[in-house]
């Protein structure tokens, strides 16, 4: 079959594509208009959360989430499992455990042929068996652009439910993932990553982040959610403003992928224009960051990792658990009490 560079068929590229902060608050904006309130619901809009978590009534919570957009690789199956990994991931941040995927696809049908999509939805596939649950369905469409994700429903007991607030001062912050991937596949997106990082950004995004469920187990775990769209500054603010804190981060501590090699690609010119909306959208609200620090705290990530606030005297208890599966973390910032500015880069 030929091969088809499938991010050369769409403007943007995953969570890249994300509508910015700033545009989204206008969306979002409350009509005016009385709807009826449902008190099962537990997580909806109003918290900006990763996803709708609606009361059972047995002592567990229903999680629902949705995520979709356009390529950000060129290999189908690949680009599959990622948009299937980065949505089955708003679950787990939730402190939850997924149940069951359906699909959402968008497809040019006159300009990419059926088995390319094929190819695309047995990435899915893949990926919904590693986390355990079927892919039961979905819905297509034609479309300009390709465009692939999941609407993804799990369960979380509601004693681990985690939201994007309730760290306090003191918190210290941890991100599972490093930082990098919107500058690499930009760097591919423009022709000009080089043959041995090709497997960095995919090796990362494809990876899930199960152990958000064993987070939700932990009581001192004070807050989650997970990084993509809207960069680490952007995620990390929302999680100050549910928290009613501020955060101070470390940019040396913060884990990035390779700093040689993104700054490489910056020099090239590697930069998503997602980055720059989203510093438009925020930057107001952050001290101390230099323009090099922006390009990567504010690096859209597609499939990024869980920020997680820990309280305070728990650190190695929280590090210790992780080590054990595999994660090798370390604190890069913490909570303090609220301030006019609502995050310093030190």
């Amino acid at each position: 079959m030929t091969q088809y560079k499938l991010t050369q068929y769409s403007h943007g590229a995953g969570c890249g594509c994300k509508i910015a902060p700033r545009v989204l608050d206008h969306i979002l904006k409350p009509s005016g208009e009385t709807y009826p309130r449902f008190p099962q619901l537990l997580v909806g809009n109003e918290e900006r959360d990763d996803a709708a978590v609606y009361d059972l009534g047995d002592g567990t919570a229903l999680v629902s989430t949705t995520d979709f957009f356009m390529p950000i690789v060129d290999d189908p199956e690949d680009f599959g499992r990622i948009a299937s990994v980065n949505a089955i991931s708003d679950v787990y941040a939730m402190g939850g455990t997924p149940l069951v995927a359906i699909a959402v696809l968008g497809w040019p049908i006159n300009t990419l042929p059926a088995e390319v999509a094929n190819l695309v939805v047995e990435g899915s596939r893949k990926a919904c068996a590693e986390a355990g649950i079927p892919l039961a369905g979905g819905h297509s469409i034609d479309s300009p652009e390709p465009i692939f994700g999941l609407a993804v429903t799990g369960r979380v007991s509601i004693t681990h439910l985690k939201k994007n607030g309730g760290a306090t001062p003191g918190a210290k912050l941890f991100l599972t993932k490093p930082l990098g991937v919107g500058i690499l596949t930009t760097a591919q997106k423009k022709g000009v990553l080089l043959p041995e990082h090709a497997g960095v950004a995919p090796q990362s995004m494809k990876k899930l982040n199960r152990i958000g469920a064993l987070f939700g187990q932990l009581p001192f775990v004070q807050a989650m959610t997970d990084v993509t769209g809207f960069g680490l500054l952007g995620h990390l603010s929302e999680m100050c403003e549910a928290s009613q804190t501020s955060a101070v981060i470390h940019f040396d501590q913060v884990p990035v992928i390779d700093r040689a090699m993104l700054q490489y690609y910056l020099e090239l010119k590697c930069v998503p224009g997602g980055t720059n909306r989203n510093w438009d959208s925020y930057g107001h609200k952050i001290a101390g960051a230099t323009a090099e620090q922006r390009f990567m705290l504010a690096d859209p990530q597609t499939s990024g990792g869980l920020l997680v606030a820990v309280a305070p005297g728990f650190e190695s208890e929280f590090i210790n658990i992780a080590a054990a599966e595999g994660y090798l973390l370390e604190p890069f910032g913490f909570m303090i009490e609220s301030q006019p500015v609502l995050i310093t880069v030190l």
